[in-house]
């Protein structure tokens, strides 16, 4: 029983310090603005920007391929937030990538669902809970409204709703940048 419990502590130690090594031998140092811009952004991951995601958009934000104005979900409040935080002057939305909507969460009729996961496929947060050849239904808090479970639907049975606001709903319009604001009162 003694040999058995030195031998697992001793297996334990040995992974331990293995891992300890390669988590410091194999670190990936994330740049610190593209990690800030990201903040910054909705999370939708709708591609509406032109990249992947809001990650790849960030990181095209700071290395001066993309221009702070391609993110619809996000809207003047978050064209605002990265013009701040990046020292530039805020623009309007660019109407190429698509216009600013309130938020909007798919509703599933399930009535009319078949069941062909194509909906499930094609949302990126994997908002949408289903199996094949049974009814869907979206995960309204996991949601971020980026419209790509729409096309796929052949059945048409996806809406887009606006969210209702209420006090567990309501965001402050602006996003943080990490700056504090001082008050001229004195």
């Amino acid at each position: 029983m003694l040999s058995a419990i030195l031998m697992f502590s001793g297996l334990g130690a040995a992974f331990g310090l293995l891992l300890g090594y390669a988590a410091t031998r194999f670190r990936v140092d994330s740049d610190p603005v593209v990690d800030q811009i990201d903040s910054l952004l909705p999370q939708t991951q709708c591609g509406q920007c032109g990249f992947a995601g809001c990650h790849p958009y960030a990181e095209a934000m700071a290395n001066g391929d993309a221009d702070i104005n391609q993110c619809p979900p996000g809207g003047e409040a978050t064209i605002q937030a990265l013009a701040d935080l990046l020292g530039r002057d805020p623009k309007p939305l660019n109407p190429e990538h698509g216009e600013e909507k309130p938020k909007l969460v798919a509703l599933i009729d399930e009535k009319t669902c078949i069941g062909c996961t194509l909906c499930i496929q094609a949302c990126p947060v994997d908002a949408i809970l289903g199996a094949a050849k049974q009814m869907h239904t979206v995960i309204e808090s996991e949601c971020t409204g980026c419209e790509l479970c729409i096309e796929p639907c052949p059945v048409d049975c996806i809406d887009m709703v606006e969210v209702e606001q209420s006090l567990d709903t309501w965001q402050w319009p602006y996003p943080s940048t990490g700056s504090s604001i001082v008050s001229d009162a004195a």
